[in-house]
């Protein structure tokens, strides 16, 4: 007898590690609280936990489980956060894995700890950027020779903020730093007065750091009754935005270009 319940201590220690790392992948990569709940909960009862309980914050996210009156707490911190929604998926194909039968302990670890998506080319990034922001140059009216400019100072934005990414700056001062760039280069067209619409450049190129996400997703989860979340994510969605809005503004101070912009 002691042999068994010294295995089902193990068991549950091995299964409540497991639904943390799931629960930390979908919170670090940007999903809403409640699927990081859901996958959590479906996860721990397929491989035979009989309650789980999760906690998040902004910077962790904490597990209890309980199996026939043992109670185990564990916490993984998430520090930082990105956007990947190929991990989001894989996570969530375990899962359904899981209950479909196909995976027992042993292979939720092995697919949880081999999850290793295919990146972009940060080349094929910077491009895909500066298009897709000239593009909405040009739908808002701008001409070729502003739609270049703005394909120009957005790439070159891009590239600058793939290196502070790089080098593991705070996200504050990557979002700041890229604005300032990229604002001071657009912002070239207002100061040779690029025709009519030169502002254009300037609103356009900026636009890659406009935080959708921790937006909607804040909205999200305090519909959903994650308010602690909601509420952080909105002031992570609003600082980055404030800061962003410092760096252009610099930008037009030193370019001089703060009269014609109103």
């Amino acid at each position: 007898m002691k042999e068994v319940i010294v295995f089902e201590k193990n068991e549950q220690r091995e299964i409540t590690r497991l639904v943390a790392e799931a629960g930390y992948l979908l919170l670090h990569n940007g999903v809403e609280s409640k699927v990081v709940s859901d996958i959590a909960h479906r996860i721990g009862r397929v491989l035979g936990i009989e309650n789980v309980e999760i906690a998040l914050t902004a910077s962790a996210v904490i597990i209890t489980t309980r199996l026939q009156g043992q109670c185990l707490t564990t916490i993984r911190q998430c520090t930082s956060h990105v956007i990947n929604m190929r991990i989001v998926s894989e996570v969530q194909q375990i899962c359904i894995a899981a209950e479909r039968g196909e995976l027992d302990i042993a292979g939720v670890h092995q697919r949880l700890a081999g999850i290793d998506p295919p990146r972009y080319n940060n080349w094929l990034v910077v491009v895909m950027i500066g298009i897709a922001c000239a593009a909405f140059c040009r739908l808002a009216g701008g001409t070729a020779e502003i739609c270049g400019l703005t394909f120009l100072a957005s790439s070159i934005g891009m590239i600058v903020r793939q290196t502070l990414v790089r080098n593991t700056f705070n996200a504050l001062i990557t979002f700041g730093v890229t604005a300032f760039i990229t604002s001071l280069i657009s912002g070239l067209g207002l100061m040779f007065q690029m025709g009519d619409n030169a502002f254009l450049a300037m609103a356009s190129s900026v636009l890659m750091l406009v935080p959708g996400f921790p937006l909607i997703n804040s909205v999200s989860d305090m519909l959903k009754g994650y308010v602690t979340m909601g509420i952080s994510r909105w002031t992570t969605a609003t600082l980055l935005t404030l800061v962003t809005s410092m760096g252009i503004v610099g930008a037009m101070q030193i370019l001089g270009v703060w009269g014609v912009w109103l």
